[in-house]
Formats: structure tokens, sequence, C-alpha cells
């Protein structure tokens, strides 16, 4: 299940109801037999290695985790920037770039712009969006987790292109070093709760997880104007 925590919107995995398999799921699950087979290599990988690091997370003081939480954020405003300028919002990449780099001085640790706008947290996946890319078939990879094609694309995009990779000092590289494994178990940790009710709880954690993010992917592309914090917000509240 470390998939489940890195795959795109997966901060929707707050416990909804599994809607009924339809014509849309399958047409977007062509490989379910073998993104079946690739789920349960991840929920294994979440037995023995996540869900401990995320139950050690969470017995951090409270301004620890909120500490690890900023990094995580710290780190994926290059992304925010970059695509921002990608799809024309100016103003959103340059509150990235301010934001990056007064919380430098803490290496994201102190978020230090609390009083100052938040910029719109976007990525290649958007800016494929932005330019009228489709989704393409709903894929489940190994350790990276569910997503679809486009989904996947940007994930790799923005891993490749996160300027971390290419500074050439040790604590730029110790930082890329980290950065993936402090993000899975700080998400594993902050929704604890959420994910191992679809891990424990479920007849079928896999049809859940699809359908979940199947209806969030929905919901986003209606909603393409909208912080994407903003539209799971509003799909959680409508699907409790």
């Amino acid at each position: 299940m470390m998939g489940l925590i890195v795959g795109a919107p997966m901060c929707l995995l707050a416990g909804c109801a599994t809607p009924p398999y339809d014509e849309l799921t399958e047409s977007r699950d062509p490989y379910e037999r073998t993104n079946r087979n690739v789920h349960e290599f991840n929920m294994t990988l979440d037995d023995f290695i996540v869900e401990p690091a995320a139950r050690g997370y969470r017995q951090l003081p409270g301004q620890g985790q909120v500490m690890l939480t900023n990094f995580t954020q710290w780190t994926s405003l290059p992304s925010t920037t970059v695509n921002s300028s990608m799809q024309g919002d100016m103003e959103n990449a340059a509150l990235g770039t301010f934001e990056f780099l007064i919380n430098g001085l803490t290496l994201g640790l102190v978020d230090l712009t609390d009083d100052v706008d938040t910029p719109r947290s976007t990525n290649f996946d958007d800016t494929l969006e932005y330019y009228q890319a489709g989704h393409g078939s709903y894929i489940v990879l190994p350790l990276i987790g569910p997503g679809t094609v486009r989904s996947h694309t940007g994930w790799v995009v923005d891993s490749l292109t996160n300027p971390f990779r290419f500074a050439s000092t040790p604590a730029a590289a110790n930082i890329s070093a980290v950065n993936t494994p402090v993000r899975i178990v700080t998400f594993r940790g902050n929704n604890f709760e959420y994910i191992n009710d679809i891990k424990y709880q479920s007849l079928d954690s896999y049809a859940r997880i699809r359908s979940i993010y199947l209806q969030y992917d929905h919901a986003d592309k209606n909603h393409a104007n909208e912080d994407k914090e903003d539209v799971f917000d509003s799909f959680i509240e409508t699907t409790e």
C-alpha cells in the first residue's frame, strides 16, 4: 500500500462507500487483472514498511509532525512554480517562488509565510490537463500506486525535473534522497485511520480505492480552476 500513498490525489481516502461497478469503471480499467496483482504487492509493502513507519511518525510530538509535513510542501514548490508558468499563471508562480525562497531559510521545516497568500499547488498532471490531454486508463504501478496514464506521466516528469536532483551540493543531494520517503510516511501517518479503514474493513480494497480515485478524478476535472484541496473538501462533503 505504499503506492496507495504516493498515487496522486489519495488524500481522498476518507472512508466513502464504494459505488457500483459500471461501464465507465470498466472502460477506465482495462488492465484490472494486472492492476490487482500490483495492488497486492503494494499492500504487502505497506504491511511491512510503510504502516510501521507511519506508526512511528505518529509518536512524534505534534510540532515534529507539522515540521515534516511543512518540508514535503516546501519541496513541491519548485514543481508548482514551473507548472504554474507553463499554465500561464504567473502570479501563482511568483507566490511559489517567494514561499520557496523564504521557507528555504529553514529547509522548509518552519513555515515563515503563514500570513502571506499561499500558492495553489499544481504539477505536470495539471499542466497536461490545462492543454486538454486525456486521462487515459487507470493503472496501478509498483511503489507509485494508483493513477491514470496522464497522472503517472506527470509524476515522472515532476520527479525527473525536480531541481534538487541536479544541484551539486550535499544538502540538495540529501533533500532529494529523503524527500519521497518522508512524503510517503507523513501522508500515511496523517491519513492513518482513513487508509486503515480501506485496508482492513473493505471487502475489496482494490475496488474501493479505484472507485474513490475515479470519482475524485471526475470531480477534479469538473472543477479545473479550483485548488485541488478545495475540490477534495467538497468531494468528501458530498460522499460522507
